[in-house]
């Protein structure tokens, strides 16, 4: 690698978000509906899941062009749901990633749909690409809409409302996060290993991979939710336990859930290796998503 992966973070972040903001421009949707839209994508946020899928695309020695539209319905998909998790019916959140949720700027009813708008313009972008063929198109559409549908993410999220109020153990925890937090996270890599040309034992090892990054990622947020800064994380601390939700250091301790972030580190790892692309941005990756602050 001949930069450092904050560098190549930043330059993928700027191509993803102008990328973004054209494809929302270039709908003919009412003014305020496209104001919401955009509201949520400008919000920011890490862009891990786009980054990614690029990241795993270029592992592979395939141009990230040719993954650029698929990253961004990601990121789409990853915004509605946000959208939609903060709505009153659901975590009731007023502030994501430092301001006003979207119902709140907007209305409910606004919010709502903006979130399905981001939702269903995901796939019209994937099938629109030229820059794919038909059977990518048709394999990465059928990709998506399991990991983000009633057998992937939106299955984490009933799961995860169902768990309220609930002392789960480790096995329920995981199972919840590798669907709500992890199955956008298992597309981003598996997709874009598959544009860039991965083989089937390659793809399986990718998604070992992805599996402990989306657990690893769900067990820093718990614990950046007890020891974490509420500045630099844009949302106020504390809110698991204020919901009843269980979490890594509830059931670990800190240090426990701690011990634990280490050992789906060091597993996502192993896999980068079987997979062959274990000295790349892949491996940098599993470090951010470990260490972050917010």
């Amino acid at each position: 690698m001949t930069q450092s992966l904050k560098t190549y973070m930043d330059n993928r972040m700027e191509l993803i978000n102008q990328q973004l903001e054209q494809f929302v421009y270039a709908l003919e949707i009412p003014a305020r509906l496209q104001e919401s839209m955009l509201y949520s994508i400008r919000a920011g946020g890490k862009r891990i899941r786009p980054i990614l899928m690029l990241a795993a695309c270029e592992a592979y020695g395939e141009s990230s062009h040719r993954a650029l539209a698929v990253a961004c319905a990601v990121e789409m998909i990853h915004t509605y749901s946000l959208i939609h998790d903060d709505l009153p019916a659901m975590d009731d959140d007023d502030v994501r990633r430092g301001q006003l949720t979207n119902h709140k700027q907007f209305d409910e009813a606004t919010a709502i749909l903006a979130g399905d708008g981001l939702l269903t313009t995901a796939f019209y972008v994937i099938a629109n690409q030229d820059a794919l063929t038909d059977q990518e198109k048709s394999y990465l559409i059928k990709e998506l809409s399991k990991a983000s549908g009633p057998e992937g993410m939106v299955a984490g999220q009933m799961l995860d409302m169902e768990g309220e109020n609930k002392r789960l153990d480790i096995k329920h925890l995981e199972a919840i996060h590798k669907r709500k937090t992890g199955e956008l996270l298992r597309f981003s890599a598996v997709g874009g290993a598959y544009i860039g040309g991965a083989t089937d034992s390659q793809l399986k090892e990718i998604e070992v991979y992805a599996g402990y990054l989306g657990l690893l990622f769900q067990i820093q947020d718990d614990i950046l939710d007890v020891i974490g800064d509420e500045q630099d994380l844009g949302k106020p601390v504390g809110s698991d336990e204020s919901n009843r939700k269980s979490t890594y250091p509830q059931l670990l301790g800190l240090e426990g859930a701690i011990e634990q972030k280490e050992h789906y580190a060091q597993k996502a790892k192993e896999a980068l290796w079987k997979a062959g692309v274990d000295s790349t941005y892949l491996e940098d990756i599993i470090d951010y998503i470990s260490n972050r602050n917010n």
